[in-house]
Parts: C-alpha cells; structure tokens; sequence
C-alpha cells in the first residue's frame, strides 16, 4: 500500500465553555481555548487533532502558526516521524519550543490520527498495543468546601477510584481542611491526589507537605515552579509524599532533565507539550528507564491510546477540555477510559458547535 500524500492542513480556533471552571491557587481558566486542526491527504482521509493554549489571548498566534505550516507539510508522506523531523530542523535555529512546539505536536497527533485511518485501526493497535480500560482520576479544581463536595459525591457515583483536587488555599490549615472534606466523601479506598500548580516557595512547599503526611494523599503535584527541578528534589527528600512533576515539560529532554535531577517520584508529560505521540513514545521510554510511573495530562481523547502502550503506565486524567465541540466525548466506565473501537484517535468535530464556539 502506497503512503498517503498530505495536500493540506486548517487551523480554527473555538474557545468552548467549561462545565466547572478549572481555579487554580494562581488563576482560573474560565474557557477552553482550542485550535482545531484538519490535515488533510490524496486518499480522503482528514486527521484531526486539536491544542490547548490556556488562554484566549494565544488562539490567534497558535492557529496563525499552524497555517504557516501548512505549506511546508503540503506534498509530504504521511510519515509522522519524517515530519517530526522535518519540523524539528525547520525551527533548530529558532528553538522548538512555546508556540512552535505547541503547533508542530498538534500537527503530530493528527498525522498520527490520519496514519491509523488509513491502516483502518484505532490508534493503539497501530503503535502495537490493544484497547483496553485505562484507570482514570476525576480531576477537580480549587473548588472550595461546597462545590468540592458535590464534584466528589459524583466522582464516586461515576466509579472513580481516584479523585484529584487543586490546594494552595492562603494557609495550610485550609488546605488541610479541603483535604479532609474530600477524604471524608471519598473514603480511605478511593487515591486523592492534590495539586499545588506552582504556587509555592520550596520552604513553604516542605513545611506543608509534611503537614500533610498524614493524610494519606497519593501525590503532590507541581508543589514550587516547574523548572526548578533542584527546588523540587529538595522537596522530595523533605517529605514522604510522593511529588508529581511532568505536565509543562516542552520535550523529552526536560524530561531528562528532571529526572537527572532527581525532581520527581512520578511523571505526568502532557501529549502537547511533550510533543505529541512521538515525543511521547521517547517520555515513555525514559520513565520505563527509570522506573517512574507515568500518568496522563489532559487531552484525554488521544492520551487514553497512549497510555495503553506505556509501560509504566500510572493514571489518566479525566478532564473534558474539548467535548463540547466533539461529536462524540471519551466515555468512562467504572472510573476508567474506553478507548473508542473506531480508526484513528476517535477525534471528530461536531461542527454545529464548532460554529457556535468559533472565535
């Protein structure tokens, strides 16, 4: 079988409305800012991906970026690793990172999608792999005492055997407090895991994890800023709550990186930022490497195949960024996500929404 040509790619960027805004002790994401992405080949078949740029204020040089490229990748194999590559010494020079790395891992994905269409397999049977149930946390926000306890009186009638919550309330007894509100819903059998989203001085992030030692929390997450992974291996060897780091490294060698440094006890690469399928396939080899369990940040849709192909694969998360605007949302079962039994990613726009949302 010949390799299909790609003729085209278009970028359209929506800005979806959330069901629970996601707060965070250093903001609040009220929207989900997308670029959605159609790549487009000689065979009829159109994959799709899509990126999250956190605010609304970056859709329009996201999707600009995307259709510059859409002439480079115009009249190339569908070769995912081939245009990697391609992208990757287009921007050698300027650094393939930020924007650059967010538009060439959309184009990833949806070369990747496209790829599994033509071979008419989900996408984890093409990576070798076989649909299968993927453990899943319902991922919450800082919610507060109300709200928190109704999204976890859900998460429990759902199933879910995990529930993550965002802390970094102004003292450490609010924290604790939130903490033991949710424990108290969810029971000592379900994980909770909480996650600080940078916010913290790494005195003031030892100081508080040990605080929370007894509490039974399955990881701290993001507890100081990302990039300071000498920070963070402090953390770690001040507490005995295991740290979660993973969700804004820009590629696998950040992940390197970290894990050099001794930042983390477990790994959470985001399939935007790590670099779509394949830079996740190489993270995925480094925790395999290394022994550190792998989780899943958001984009739920193509994580749930690549996390089946992961060996050391942890938990997804479950947070619905983009479903609004989807024909058919990730379903759930039990607290775990199926993989849909279609080719491809399962990704397709419902494009009444798709106009509605349109920015």
């Amino acid at each position: 079988m010949s390799v299909p040509l790609i003729t085209g790619l278009r970028a359209r960027a929506v800005n979806v409305p959330l069901e629970y805004p996601v707060r965070t002790s250093i903001g609040i994401v009220a929207t989900s800012p997308l670029v959605l992405i159609d790549l487009e080949t000689d065979r009829g078949i159109t994959g799709r991906s899509y990126v999250f740029t956190y605010t609304p204020l970056a859709l329009k040089p996201v999707r600009e970026m995307l259709e510059s490229l859409s002439a480079l990748v115009a009249g190339q194999p569908l070769a995912p690793h081939e245009i990697a590559r391609l992208l990757d010494r287009r921007f050698r020079l300027l650094g393939n990172t930020g924007i650059v790395k967010i538009a060439c891992a959309g184009i990833d994905m949806a070369d990747w999608d496209a790829l599994a269409q033509a071979h008419g397999k989900p996408l984890v049977e093409l990576l070798g792999g076989a649909r299968k149930p993927i453990p899943a946390y319902d991922s919450h926000s800082m919610d507060g005492e109300q709200v928190g306890a109704a999204r976890a009186e859900r998460a429990m009638r759902q199933g879910f055997k995990a529930v993550k919550i965002k802390i970094g309330y102004p003292d450490v007894e609010q924290d604790l407090r939130m903490v033991r509100a949710i424990r108290a819903i969810i029971g000592d059998a379900t994980r909770l895991m909480v996650d600080y989203n940078q916010s913290l001085s790494v005195p003031e992030a030892v100081a508080r994890g040990r605080r929370l030692a007894d509490e039974g929390v399955a990881w701290i997450e993001e507890p100081t800023a990302q990039e300071d992974y000498a920070g963070h291996a402090k953390i770690r060897a001040a507490i005995s709550t295991p740290v979660q780091l993973g969700e804004n490294w820009f590629g696998p060698d950040e992940m390197h990186k970290a894990i050099r440094a001794g930042a983390a006890d477990l790994v959470m690469p985001d399939a935007m930022k790590i670099g779509g399928v394949g830079g996740w396939l190489q993270a995925s080899a480094l925790a395999q490497a290394h022994g550190l369990p792998m989780s899943s940040h958001i984009f739920q849709e193509i994580s749930c195949h690549l996390m089946a192909v992961t060996p050391t694969a942890h938990w997804l998360e479950k947070m619905d960024l983009a479903g609004p605007i989807l024909k058919q949302s990730l379903q759930f079962e039990n607290g775990a996500a199926i993989i849909p039994d279609v080719p491809g990613t399962g990704i397709d726009w419902n494009e009444k929404a798709v106009r509605e949302y349109a920015v």
